[in-house]
């Protein structure tokens, strides 16, 4: 088998990996695309690394998370392959673009799922140490926008405090692959318009505080319909959004 080829120099320095999140979210879509097939080497760490401008700590970070997704094996002495089953077994979302309504409406839907199950859980299991780390991400995002920012940080804190507060780690994986795959999609759609809607960041930051009072009261069914209402209402900002960046 050869290397796959990947492109050199012809991406732009913005649009190159620079995380270890990124060039696995690149590759793995390759791999479930069939542009890396079962079997195929992947290239080599120094080729990974030279054709992306970044470290190979960075490119082994991404292989182990490609290996731990049973993605790819590593052979002693022969490189990292393809893992023949992984097209298969894996469940991996392609990567999307921030004006495909449709595929966002299901991701949307998606995170409905898993956010207002996790909020339920969180009421019912969270300690004093998950409440303080959910609160803190609360303080932080009313930091942010009271600082005309957006608090892309502050807003992941916030919803993985609640997930964490589940206790349960298989929820933990994937709010963890969503963030690395998804979540920063969703972000980027508002991210260009966001600063000229003072009203909707406000909105969110009110859904935001809902869903902490409800957790903290040990509500659960009232931590899980605050959670769906919070999607279902990032979907309708979303496509305004979109709306506007339109031509």
């Amino acid at each position: 088998m050869t290397a796959a080829s990947l492109p050199t120099d012809t991406a732009p320095e913005s649009a190159r990996p620079s995380l270890p999140a990124d060039l696995a979210a690149l590759l793995a879509t390759r791999i479930h695309q069939g542009q890396l097939a079962p079997g195929d080497r992947l290239p080599t760490e120094r080729e990974l690394a030279e054709a992306h401008g970044i470290s190979r700590a960075v490119v082994r970070e991404a292989i182990a998370r490609l290996k731990s997704e049973g993605l790819v094996t590593s052979q002693q002495g022969k490189g990292v392959f393809v893992d023949p089953g992984a097209r298969k077994n894996a469940f991996r979302i392609a990567a999307i673009s921030p004006t495909d309504n449709q595929e966002l409406e299901h991701i949307l839907e998606l995170m409905l799922a898993i956010e207002s199950t996790a909020a339920r859980y969180a009421a019912q299991r969270r300690t004093p140490d998950d409440l303080k780390r959910i609160r803190q991400g609360l303080v932080g995002m009313e930091y942010a926008v009271l600082n005309d920012k957006l608090g892309d940080d502050e807003d992941y804190a916030f919803h993985q405090a609640i997930v964490q507060a589940t206790h349960n780690p298989h929820l933990v994986a994937l709010n963890e692959y969503l963030e690395s795959s998804v979540r920063h999609v969703i972000r980027s759609a508002r991210r260009n318009t966001a600063r000229m809607y003072a009203q909707r960041m406000a909105d969110v930051q009110t859904e935001h505080q809902a869903i902490f009072q409800a957790i903290s009261d040990g509500d659960a069914q009232a931590a899980g319909e605050a959670a769906e209402r919070h999607l279902r209402n990032a979907a309708l900002r979303l496509r305004l959004y979109n709306a506007d960046d339109a031509p």
